[in-house]
């Protein structure tokens, strides 16, 4: 048996995505498996291939010589192999009417409802079914094939895919003491204490990122809340702070007041994520346009 036939695609879209993030943590992320799992299935494939692909260091992840040569390789091979699995979707697909959507949690249901809107004024009518998941199993799905198209906050890097920023929404601060509503600068966040929910549906990498962005401290609540509901109740007994896109305010009347940095409104992004080579990847692209053309 040669070489070739003992090289795992799996392995090689590993390979691909370490090489476009530079990063196996942000690799693995984006694959919605664990960094062992990636770095393991790189090593294998390294072995296999009898060269190193990655160098690691401090400053992060570099190709070898070796890797240099062998990376396009594995992006022609791989882009191949995909339109292998595309062209026999349509082929066995023609009159595929449902387009499969996956929501995280954090999707608003106004982005909701115009999205079925969007998706009857498609040239061709298509049915639209929702399914709600934690991020990585979003990832996952779209990966398998098993969702067409995923809206979720615009936090992580998904390699290959197609990205359009459909919606941006204000995040705003939910504690008892918020008075009149004035608003909090992001620098004296930095006194608060935020709870935080389990690092699902993107809203806790989001809080996360933005502090580590302007490197402003976070100091979190010891304890984990199970959803934006619970946030509010905690917050209301004293237990700390929550930060929420405004749109997941069970009430206006929630005491909450707006997020700023520097005087301007911290906002949240959405996107839509999708493949290029799905079967119904014309109405995807016409659809996310809409989203993002409906939110200027």
């Amino acid at each position: 048996m040669g070489m070739t036939d003992r090289l795992n695609p799996e392995g090689l879209r590993y390979a691909r995505a370490v090489a476009e993030t530079k990063s196996f943590s942000a690799a693995a992320r984006a694959y919605g498996v664990t960094q062992p799992a990636l770095s393991n299935g790189v090593a294998r494939l390294e072995e296999r291939l009898g060269g190193r692909l990655f160098d690691r260091s401090p400053r992060g992840v570099t190709q070898t010589a070796f890797g240099a040569r062998i990376l396009p390789l594995i992006d022609r091979a791989l882009v191949a192999l995909d339109a292998v699995a595309a062209e026999a979707r349509r082929l066995t697909e023609p009159g595929e009417r449902t387009i499969r959507m996956g929501v995280s949690p954090l999707i608003g249901s106004h982005l909701i409802a115009r999205t079925f809107g969007e998706v009857r004024d498609l040239p061709v009518a298509r049915d639209l079914v929702l399914r709600e998941a934690n991020m990585q199993d979003l990832r996952a799905s779209l990966l398998a094939g098993e969702l067409d198209i995923i809206l979720i906050p615009a936090v992580t890097a998904m390699p290959r895919f197609e990205h359009r920023v459909i919606d941006v929404e204000p995040v705003v601060v939910v504690s008892p003491d918020a008075g009149e509503g004035a608003p909090l600068e992001l620098e004296q966040a930095g006194k608060e204490r935020f709870i935080l929910v389990p690092d699902t549906c993107g809203l806790t990498t989001f809080t996360t990122q933005l502090f580590q962005a302007h490197e402003v401290p976070l100091r979190t609540y010891p304890g984990e809340a199970a959803g934006y509901q619970v946030l509010e109740d905690w917050a209301n007994l004293g237990l700390g702070s929550a930060l929420v896109p405004r749109s997941k305010l069970t009430s206006p009347d929630v005491p909450h007041r707006p997020l700023t940095n520097e005087g301007r409104e911290v906002q949240i992004s959405f996107e839509a994520v999708w493949s290029t080579d799905a079967p119904l990847a014309a109405d995807l692209l016409r659809l996310a346009d809409s989203l993002a053309a409906a939110r200027l």
